[in-house]
């Protein structure tokens, strides 16, 4: 399951600037695909899904208005890329799922729920693993888009400090000026894992104040209605309406005159040849002078 959005922004700031024939920015949707030749010729899956966030604003928006109200504007060379991408993706024969008033954080968590298999999400977005279990892995790129790192729940404890149960509960303690929630002023990253070693979740915490320390106590008490707000915003939702179609999910065969032609209006020569290597029976020699 593919988080299009994450590794969209992620190959657009971190690859040089690429364009079309007509001058239009093409970078992120370049990462993009990229990526996503690699996730079928390392982990060699039988099913693959697109999650992308819609423009709509999410709950979270509607109950926190100062949720991402940080952030820029998305820039232009990025924005006009989005629908490329979807154009592909569908090139592809991969069903692109997304739900308005959600993120795409929250349909890929349904979706795995959903699913009975072991599921990879593939996602440059960190608050993503806190889904993995035993079931579910994250495939996290690491540097850039070169390289990437399939985390299980240990992988996770050594990078977070938590268990990937504990990533929304520690995003609760010291907030995240990414998305512009809170959390509890004064408590950092090496109290909230201390905290949560002991006392395992928010609400643990909660019940044993009179046990944690007086300066820790106060801050803790007095930052109680942020920090609820905080863990509702940083938790994945695992209950959008919507329906893993597992059947389609498996039947990603590529059209190959589409994705071909839009190979070639994008400019996308080099990954033409990693194409062949990874499609299902697709014979691609007889139409290499299309690029």
């Amino acid at each position: 399951m593919i988080d299009g959005n994450a590794i969209l922004h992620r190959a657009f700031h971190a690859l040089p600037p690429l364009t079309t024939k007509r001058g239009e920015p093409i970078n992120a949707v370049y990462g993009l695909i990229s990526m996503l030749l690699r996730v079928i010729q390392d982990l060699k899956p039988t099913h693959i899904s697109v999650c992308f966030d819609e423009k709509e604003p999410t709950f979270r928006h509607k109950e926190f208005a100062a949720y991402q109200a940080q952030r820029p504007p998305m820039a232009n060379e990025l924005s006009g890329q989005f629908e490329k991408a979807r154009k592909v993706v569908e090139a592809f024969g991969i069903p692109i799922y997304s739900k308005p008033g959600y993120e795409a954080d929250d349909v890929l968590g349904t979706l795995a729920r959903q699913s009975k298999e072991g599921v990879v999400i593939v996602t440059g977005d960190r608050d993503i693993l806190q889904l993995v279990d035993d079931k579910v892995k994250v495939y996290l790129p690491i540097v850039g888009l070169s390289s990437a790192k399939l985390m299980g729940k240990d992988e996770v404890i050594e990078k977070m400090g938590v268990a990937p149960s504990q990533i929304a509960d520690y995003k609760a303690l010291v907030g995240d000026p990414s998305d512009n929630y809170p959390g509890v002023a004064g408590i950092g990253p090496k109290t909230a894992i201390s905290l949560l070693e002991k006392y395992k979740n928010l609400d643990g915490i909660y019940a044993h104040l009179k046990e944690i320390s007086p300066s820790v106590r106060e801050k803790i008490a007095k930052g109680k209605d942020d920090s609820k707000l905080s863990l509702r915003l940083a938790t994945i939702v695992k209950d959008v309406p919507v329906e893993l179609d597992i059947e389609a999910c498996g039947k990603w065969d590529i059209d190959s005159q589409k994705v071909l032609d839009l190979f070639s209006e994008f400019g996308f020569k080099t990954l033409t040849e990693r194409v062949k290597k990874v499609g299902k029976g697709i014979d691609f020699e007889k139409q290499m002078t299309l690029i």
